[in-house]
C-alpha cells in the first residue's frame, strides 16, 4: 500500500534503530519540522531520509525549490527518521535527534506540493529470509566484525561487547557501523532479507578484515594529521 511521505535527501544512508542527529537549517525543512510538531499527539513524526545517489541539493527557485546541477537522481530504497528530539533555537533552526524506523521503496515524488520533497512510498517488510541460516550467520558476522573492530581500534574486545542479540539488529548495525562506501551501505540497505544482507555482511568482513590484517595499519583521522606549518 502506497503512503505519502516527506523527504530529507542526505549525503548518507540511514539504517532501522540507528540514531541520526541532525541540524536543521534550511526555511523548507523547518517548515517540515513544525508541520511534523503539528501533527496529533498520536501520530508519528517522521520523515523519509534518502540517499542522494547523483547531483546534489540546493535551493533553487523552481518547483520545491530543489536543482542539482540540471537534476537530483536519489537511491530506490530509504529509511524513515522517526524525531525523538527536538531543540528549537531562537533564530528558528533546529537540532534533532531522530532513529531509523522503517525501510521504504520510491515510488515517485513530487516536488511543488510543499517547499521540500513528497514522496510516495511502499514500506518494505522486514523478512528473515533462510531462517535456519540465520543463527550460523549471526555469529560468524559477529565474529568478524568484532575482529573487525579488534583492527581499525588496535585493541582487544570483549566477546559480546554492546553487540545486539538480534540478527535483523545486528545487521544494520554492522552497515552503518563498518567503514563502508555508500553504495555498499545502500545495497545492504535495499536488501530483502535479514539471512541475504548478514551474508552480503560475511563478504564484505572478510575483505575488511584481510585487508587490515595485511596493512597492520589504520589511516589516521584527519584531525590527527592537522598541524601547525613548519616555518621551516
Amino acid at each position: 500500500m502506497t503512503e505519502r511521505l516527506p523527504i530529507f535527501p542526505l549525503g548518507t544512508v540511514l539504517f532501522p534503530g540507528l540514531v541520526l542527529p541532525l541540524h536543521v537549517f534550511e526555511p523548507r525543512y523547518r517548515e517540515l519540522v513544525r508541520h511534523l510538531q503539528e501533527l496529533p499527539a498520536d501520530d508519528p513524526r517522521e520523515f523519509g531520509v534518502v540517499a542522494i545517489q547523483r547531483g546534489w541539493e540546493v535551493e533553487g527557485s523552481g518547483p520545491g525549490g530543489l536543482t542539482a546541477g540540471g537534476s537530483l537522481t536519489l537511491h530506490e530504497v530509504g529509511c524513515t527518521a522517526e524525531i525523538r528530539q527536538v531543540t528549537e533555537h531562537p533564530d528558528g533552526r533546529f537540532d534533532l535527534v531522530t532513529v531509523g524506523r522503517r525501510r521504504f521503496r520510491l515510488d515517485g515524488t513530487d516536488a511543488g506540493e510543499r517547499p521540500y520533497m513528497v514522496a510516495d512510498v511502499t514500506f518494505l517488510d522486514e523478512e528473515t529470509g533462510d531462517s535456519a541460516a540465520v543463527d550460523g550467520l549471526s555469529a560468524t558476522v559477529l565474529d568478524l566484525f568484532q575482529r573487525y573492530l579488534g583492527l581499525m581500534r588496535r585493541e582487544t574486545l570483549e566477546v559480546g561487547e554492546q553487540m545486539p542479540d538480534r540478527p535483523d539488529v545486528l545487521s544494520y548495525l554492522v552497515a552503518a557501523s563498518a567503514a563502508l562506501t555508500l553504495e555498499d551501505r545502500q545495497r545492504l540497505l535495499a536488501i530483502d532479507t535479514t539471512a541475504a544482507r548478514l551474508r552480503a555482511e560475511r563478504s564484505l568482513l572478510r575483505r575488511e578484515v584481510a585487508l587490515l590484517s595485511r596493512l597492520r595499519a589504520v589511516p589516521a583521522p584527519l584531525s590527527d594529521l592537522a598541524s601547525p606549518a613548519s616555518p621551516n
